[in-house]
């Protein structure tokens, strides 16, 4: 099928050549600077814990967290995450596996530490060893 010479019959074709008719027009303007508006840059926070900061800047941010440095085999995975660039995919594939392999140490820690735990991890141990077996014997 052809579409018709005379496009002008098409409800709202071309409605981005007209700026007046786009609904967002109103939005789409660039607000103006505030003037006279300034900080100043915060005092660096003393480093109690490891921080890791990308390759791409000089330094470390004034103010940064340290409620989880990194730790154990996350925290390894972590180091060489921010060893590359933030532009490189495997960076970022670093750091998503470093916090599924996190989950399971916390998991780990807290059946090392508690008995309800433990008692839960080991149900769960046995629950999916249960469904490998029976998996295993149909096939």
């Amino acid at each position: 099928m052809n579409p018709p010479s005379d496009r002008s019959q098409i409800p709202d074709w071309g409605v981005d050549l007209d700026p007046g008719r786009r609904p967002a027009v109103p939005m789409e303007r660039t607000l103006p600077r505030l003037e006279g508006v300034h900080w100043e840059r915060p005092t660096q926070q003393r480093r109690t814990v490891e921080i890791l900061h990308s390759v791409e800047r000089p330094g470390v941010t004034p103010v940064f967290g340290t409620s989880v440095p990194p730790s154990g085999l996350s925290g390894w995975i972590r180091r060489r995450a921010f060893r590359r660039s933030e532009s490189d995919m495997r960076h970022w594939m670093l750091l998503l596996l470093a916090d599924r392999v996190n989950v399971v140490e916390g998991l780990l820690d807290d059946a090392r530490r508690s008995p309800r735990a433990r008692a839960a991890a080991f149900g769960l141990a046995g629950a999916a060893l249960a469904v490998w077996v029976l998996r295993r014997r149909r096939a």
